[in-house]
């Protein structure tokens, strides 16, 4: 659960509030402790009320006399009544008459000095701290840190992982990977036994790369080095080195480095390096801008260290076609290690991990799982495992099956089931032929994988699919199986043709017919497959303009080849066509007949559908019909 954090206000309403403190203070305040409540009468009758014996006391000023009633002084009220002086010289002996007190001194003025305090010294104290305050809020929002005037920007936010050899990561940990693991062992033998290494005058790689694709365990295997060395591990993203403020990217970096260095033998992990090392006066403004500051000083400190200081630094990227040549060279990176996609083997003991904690049915075989999950990366696998645990305890098992894992294979892949989405049966029967001849076409073409499983039923942007599993790893397709591809592709809007006529297609193919356009396309321009061009390069440069490459594309070719590679694509596209339309010619009664099973039952398994163009009958008994029922005709998604 993400942490929900109250709004901070901005810093100008702390001002605000100090600056009307201390008008309220100036215009308040001060006043009515400096200055009673005065009442102003008239000479006759003040000697009215002297008369009347109303007067207690009485302050004779050179201009004025001040004095105070009997009734106010019992009541303790601070009102004090001021009129004019007059020339009466009996003014004393009426006084004293009526046992009035008067002297010089009755009503005492606030002091110079009190006045002073509240007036300036109080207000400009209570603004000093009110400042001091805003200084640590403001030092508390950019992260805190020993250095006062930099308000913290300056330091590291590192996470230090210290050691914990209960708790942290091993390689063990780790699975798929074990080339990976491999080239990363030296850096744990040499953290524990450095000796061995100088002894004979070897020295340890300064910096380590690891490269591979998003989700692959870059951060993990980083950890695990940690790991298995017992030393402290300093996480940072490379993103957090990235100011507003100039300067503070580079201070980081120095920051981070010198704490390093004062926890040696230990390591530092950048993730995501490429966020701050990409190639310098790259893009349309050129250089010197912050990010870049931060990358020479990045690069200083890699230059500064010692071969006995025990700080390895590793990074990870899965772009390392952006990185600064500097940033790579020996000295700085020397090693840069593949993270890449798991084999069939490594994806299972990849699964083998990840469920520990997840009991499993007895006809649950990972090994399946793994064949059945080409180009999954670990991050991919941990989700299709727990995907799995979700839908089980969603239908309140207490195991995990084989359907649950296939169900969760089908949402990673394709996306949610869309119970919702009710086709007529018009719509329904078009997307069965649809199906029903990419299957016909991938059974007949020369190289292809197995059919794994074709269905009708919507799932995420598509109405339906056939899915082919590989039965193993491929790393590189040949000519013959590109043109199968393309022939499989064709196959559903040759099936609309042919079924429903040529003015009733649909829209339903725009994804094969893009799939197959960019396929051909492929084929042509970038891997030589074309008779007419040749084996040569026709592809565009598609370099970024952050790399520093030129803004505009330059063309590889003349117009006349353009439009020659344009021919060579529709003709691939077309020959396609061709190839599925006598597929579905030759075999329409499998093709029909497999068409009327999907529309029966809706999905069908790889052996089902060699069943049914055997003609025998599939038996679905061990299915829930009732569950069935209720996901086709439904109009609201189950929760």
């Amino acid at each position: 659960m993400n942490e929900v954090k109250t709004p901070k206000k901005p810093l100008i309403v702390y001002y605000a509030i100090a600056i009307l403190v201390v008008l309220l203070i100036n215009t308040l305040l001060v006043p009515m402790v400096s200055q009673a409540r005065v009442k102003y009468v008239d000479y006759g009758t003040f000697i009215q009320m002297t008369e009347e014996d109303k007067i207690s006391e009485v302050q004779v000023q050179d201009n004025q006399i001040v004095f105070i009633t009997k009734e106010d002084e019992a009541n303790k009220n601070a009102v004090y009544y001021r009129t004019g002086k007059m020339d009466d010289p009996e003014l004393t002996s009426r006084l004293s008459e009526h046992g009035v007190r008067f002297d010089k001194e009755i009503v005492e003025e606030t002091s110079p000095l009190l006045s002073f305090l509240l007036s300036f010294v109080f207000p400009l104290v209570l603004f000093i701290a009110l400042g001091q305050l805003l200084t640590r809020q403001l030092m508390k929002r950019m992260g805190g840190g020993k250095d006062a005037m930099s308000f913290g920007m300056g330091n590291s936010n590192a996470k230090v992982y210290v050691k914990d050899s209960a708790g942290s990561i091993k390689f063990d940990d780790v699975a798929g990977e074990d080339e990976a693991k491999e080239n990363l062992s030296e850096i744990v033998n040499y953290l524990h036994d450095p000796s061995k290494y100088r002894d004979i005058g070897a020295s340890m790689p300064k910096g380590i790369l690891l490269v591979g694709p998003p989700g692959t365990g870059k951060t993990m295997l980083a950890k695990a080095v940690a790991g298995e060395a017992n030393v402290p591990f300093f996480s940072i993203s490379g993103s957090e080195f990235v100011e507003m403020f100039v300067g503070m990217g580079a201070s980081k970096v120095r920051d981070l480095f010198k704490q390093a260095k004062e926890k040696a033998p230990c390591i530092v992990f950048i993730d995501e390096i490429d966020a701050v090392g990409r190639h310098r006066g790259a893009g349309l403004g050129g250089g010197n801008d912050e990010r870049e500051q931060t990358l020479n000083q990045l690069l200083v400190e890699m230059d500064g260290f010692e071969s006995n200081e025990n700080v390895i630094l590793i990074a990870a990227t899965n772009r390392p076609d952006v990185l600064d040549p500097a940033l790579l060279r020996p000295g700085r990176f020397d090693r840069q290690v593949t993270v890449s996609n798991p084999d069939i083997k490594g994806r299972e003991e990849i699964l083998q991990v990840h469920v520990r904690k997840v009991p499993l049915a007895k006809d649950v075989n990972l090994s399946v799982i793994a064949r059945g999950t080409p180009g999954f990366s670990g991050a991919d696998l941990a989700n299709l495992v727990n995907e799995a645990a979700l839908l089980a305890a969603r239908k309140n098992k207490r195991k995990v099956t084989s359907k649950d894992f296939d169900e969760a294979k089908d949402k990673v892949l394709m996306g949610n089931e869309r119970k919702s989405m009710a086709m007529d049966e018009k719509e329904k029967q078009l997307t069965a032929y649809h199906e029903a001849g990419h299957a016909i076409c991938s059974l007949h073409v020369k190289e292809t994988d197995p059919i794994h499983k074709a269905t009708i039923i919507p799932r995420g942007r598509a109405l339906g699919m056939v899915q082919q599993l590989p039965e193993k790893d491929q790393y590189s397709y040949s000519r013959a199986k590109m043109h199968s591809r393309l022939t499989i592709m064709m196959g559903g809007r040759v099936a609309e043709e042919l079924k429903f006529g040529h003015d009733a297609v649909t829209s339903g193919a725009s994804s094969d017919i893009a799939a197959a356009t960019n396929l051909a396309r492929s084929m042509v321009t970038e891997w030589g497959m074309s008779d007419k061009l040749g084996p040569v390069l026709y592809a565009e440069n598609s370099g970024e303009v952050f790399l520093g490459k030129s803004v505009t594309q330059n063309k590889n070719m003349s117009e006349d080849t353009a439009r020659l590679v344009d021919a060579e694509i529709k003709q691939f596209v077309l020959s396609a066509h061709q190839e599925a339309t006598e597929i579905l010619q030759k075999n329409k009664k499998e093709w029909e007949r497999l068409a009327e099973a999907l529309m029966e039952y809706e999905t069908l398994t790889g052996d089902e559908i060699k069943q049914v163009i055997a003609g025998e009958k599939v038996d679905k008994s061990a299915e829930q019909p009732v569950a069935e029922e209720k996901r086709t005709h439904s109009s609201v998604p189950e929760v």
